[in-house]
């Protein structure tokens, strides 16, 4: 272990009882989304970052695109430390929107209640975890006495739920921000360096309601809901055959993730309203990929006459392929883990979708590295119960560390 490792690396086990705490905080109030109302959280953690001794940068969304997106409000934050006039800036993103906690959990969603080292709450695990790895890796380098040059930035983001474009899309499309590296809120046990993309469309089918006892005077778009969704299933066994070659990626696939119809029990339902979701991985083009999605499904809606379509694309997020620049962050990241943790810590894809598109779509070379397990089903996230295993939090932090001292070290 090198001095510089060991200092960092000692500075965050001294103070990891107030990163505990701080992280804390972030749980106990709620960011659910939606409703997405998240400027208050965004104060929050304002106030606990300036605590700390940052000068924090508070980037509001404009109100009508936050409207728009189905949100109530929007506060990004930024914090820029300079260790010198020159060198590359590191940028480290989390989020903290997440989905409400829903139902079955034996810990309060909001009490970062913390029981056999783990802290249980919403967004423990995903991500306002990172929000605590990442300032206090930060405070780690700022308090070495290290000759860094360069400087890092935080950028805790709201709406990674709603796609990200009002978050980090935002920051780079003002030109508020444009790093050098940047590596965003993961887990400890992997450098997750490509995802998956995601296309949501609302599908809307209108027939003619009429009264059940003359089902003859109207036309069911029911039906015609249930032919399209025979051909949305049946297209996932096509999907089935489009295998991935990134690790940690299968395959595209379809969800049906809600259905909206009818009036009453006694009236032919004159609407039906699906909305969807297709995966697609890496290697798939994502207009090709919308533009067969739509002809499959006028082609089944067409099955039944009388009933009229309309197609709205809710969302389009594309995938993400490690850019050539990134192996360096990549390396450095590999490296400390394993030594940290002990184990080989492997690249990989993953099947979700993330800010991180919104990144290298404007060149920024990134990796997803953060405190976690080794998968989200083992941390609950987005279910009952989320929690976080301590320990790999404090460890993920020291890796964050050592590897942002590696990037900014003089050559």
């Amino acid at each position: 272990m090198s001095s510089s490792t060991h200092v960092t690396d000692a500075w965050i086990a001294d103070h990891f009882e107030d990163e505990v705490r701080f992280l804390q905080q972030l749980v106990r109030i709620p960011t659910d989304t939606p409703p997405g109302n998240n400027a208050p959280h965004a104060d929050l953690t304002a106030e606990l970052l300036t605590e700390l001794g940052f000068t924090v940068e508070k980037h509001p969304a404009p109100g009508w695109a936050v409207q728009a997106a189905g949100m109530q409000s929007v506060t990004n934050l930024v914090v820029r430390h300079r260790f010198s006039t020159y060198g590359p800036t590191v940028a480290l993103n989390a989020h903290g929107d997440v989905v409400p906690p829903g139902d079955g959990w034996t810990h309060d969603p909001y009490g970062a209640e913390i029981v056999d080292g783990k802290l249980y709450g919403r967004a423990a695990a995903v991500s306002k975890s990172d929000f605590a790895t990442y300032t206090f890796a930060l405070l780690a380098l700022k308090n070495s006495g290290l000759p860094l040059k360069g400087a890092v930035e935080l950028h805790f983001t709201y709406d990674e739920e709603f796609g990200g474009e009002l978050g980090p899309g935002w920051l780079l499309r003002e030109g508020i921000t444009r790093p050098k590296f940047l590596i965003a809120a993961g887990f400890s046990y992997q450098v997750v360096t490509a995802h998956n993309g995601c296309l949501q469309l609302e599908v809307t089918l209108s027939g003619q309601a009429s009264h059940a006892a003359y089902p003859h005077t109207g036309v069911d778009a029911l039906q015609a809901a249930n032919k399209l969704l025979t051909a949305l299933y049946a297209h996932n066994d096509v999907l089935r055959t489009r295998l991935s070659q990134v690790p940690g990626i299968t395959h595209p696939y379809l969800n049906v993730g809600r259905i909206e119809g009818g009036s009453n029990t006694n009236v032919v339902p004159g609407k039906v309203v699906l909305k969807l979701d297709r995966r697609m991985i890496p290697e798939e083009d994502a207009t090709e990929v919308e533009a067969e999605l739509r002809a499959l499904i006028a082609a089944a809606v067409a099955q039944s006459p009388g009933v009229t379509l309309d197609i709205k694309r809710l969302l389009l997020a594309h995938s993400m392929q490690p850019l050539p620049g990134a192996a360096l962050l990549i390396a450095a990241l590999q490296k400390h883990a394993e030594a940290v943790f002990g184990e080989p810590i492997p690249t990989s894809g993953t099947p979700l979708y993330t800010d991180v598109r919104l990144y290298t779509a404007h060149g920024v070379p990134a990796a997803i590295y953060g405190a976690g397990p080794r998968t989200v089903l083992e941390s609950n996230a987005k279910r009952a119960d989320e929690h976080l295993v301590l320990d790999d939090l404090k460890r993920a932090t020291q890796v964050v560390a050592r590897t942002v001292a590696d990037l900014l070290s003089p050559a």
